[in-house]
């Protein structure tokens, strides 16, 4: 902090200049680097102050007092209360920002209604018990045909024949039939394998 006396104010201008013992040359002063003090600076007044230096390079007074007088006190101010601003965001973002939120919405209800659905199909499938009847037990033999596998096929193999004519007898034949794919011994699809086969 340095002391000076204002030794120039120029009252209808707002501005004077202090001459210091510690600074080589006069300091400028403005009449806002003294508006807490109680009255207005008069020339002989001893300054203590602070010098910055402007952008144009010369130095000025700030954070000054006037020795001896009273500095105001700053009156109450009532903070106004501002209006709560809502922030603006461009259009590319709140396009994004609804799609996001509707692309969310979409997903979450086609997951409830696939919920749903399996839901109401596991309830379905548990309450309707089937009931069979003796007309039902009458065509059963019909509808699934026996398939009869031979009691001796431990030493029957899947070995890639197809035809009736490579094997040695019917249970071979029906073996491979029951067990073997590409088999083509069952010409009509009637379960039964190598029926025209006379050597059965």
């Amino acid at each position: 902090m340095n002391k000076g006396l204002l030794k120039t104010w120029k009252t209808d201008k707002g501005f004077g200049f202090i001459k210091s013992d510690t600074l080589e040359h006069d300091t400028f002063i403005h009449i806002s680097a003294l508006k807490h003090m109680s009255r207005k600076p008069k020339v002989g007044d001893t300054i203590y102050f602070e010098v910055a230096t402007q952008p144009d390079g010369k130095t000025k007074a700030i954070n000054c007092r006037i020795e001896g007088v009273a500095e105001l006190k700053a009156p109450y101010q009532k903070h106004k209360q501002q209006p709560h601003r809502i922030a603006k965001s461009n259009f590319a973002s709140s396009f994004l920002g609804k799609v996001a939120s509707i692309s969310i919405i979409a997903v979450l209800g086609f997951v409830a209604v696939n919920k749903y659905n399996h839901y109401q199909s596991n309830e379905q499938f548990n309450s309707q018990t089937p009931v069979i009847t003796n007309a039902d037990l009458a065509t059963f033999d019909g509808q699934y045909p026996k398939t009869v596998i031979p009691k001796n096929t431990h030493n029957f193999t899947c070995d890639g024949r197809q035809y009736c004519t490579e094997m040695r007898s019917r249970d071979e034949a029906v073996f491979f039939i029951n067990n073997c794919p590409n088999t083509k011994m069952d010409g009509d699809g009637d379960g039964k394998s190598c029926e025209n086969d006379s050597r059965f």
